[in-house]
């Protein structure tokens, strides 16, 4: 059980950096926003999915038959993205994880709309990806660029530095 949990809190990014409310502002400019975005979705993908399936979740509280296919559905989640720290291989063949997600989000939205909650999943994934995408434009990644293994090689400037030779 302990295994399962560590691994899922290495594919998640910590909780505390992507709710930090400092490092929420608005973006200058729609390029800036699309940029923030791009770079945002990249870094918290694992957190984004389980903003999106939480949405799901609640939206299908009063629905029973339909919350009992998604908690089944969800337990694959956890086996096949969630609790992984690398790469789904399948008959020797590695598997990208936005492939994996994406045949995993399939499988979830037919088995949900087969449930006859079809309009709950489309309102509910509509909500999800409005939230994921408003945090993900919000939200200034100066602090990732510091987090990834470069670094410490990329000047304190955001510009850079540069000098006449």
């Amino acid at each position: 059980m302990s295994t399962t949990a560590e691994s899922l809190t290495a594919t998640l990014r910590p909780w505390r950096d992507f709710l930090e409310p400092t490092s929420l502002s608005l973006p200058a400019s729609i390029s800036e926003a699309t940029s923030r975005v791009s770079q945002n979705l990249t870094h918290f993908f694992s957190n984004y999915a389980l903003v999106i399936l939480l949405v799901l979740f609640l939206s299908l509280l009063y629905h029973p038959l339909s919350l009992i296919v998604f908690l089944l559905i969800f337990a694959a989640w956890l086996f096949l993205f969630f609790s992984r720290t690398e790469p789904l291989s399948l008959f020797g063949l590695t598997l990208d994880p936005r492939l994996v997600v994406g045949a995993l989000a399939l499988l979830t939205l037919v088995a949900l709309i087969f449930t006859q909650v079809w309009l709950n999943v489309v309102v509910s994934v509509l909500i999800g990806a409005a939230l994921v995408t408003l945090h993900a434009a919000l939200r200034a990644n100066d602090d990732l660029v510091r987090d990834s293994p470069y670094g410490s090689l990329l000047p304190d400037s955001p510009r850079g530095d540069y000098t006449g030779v």
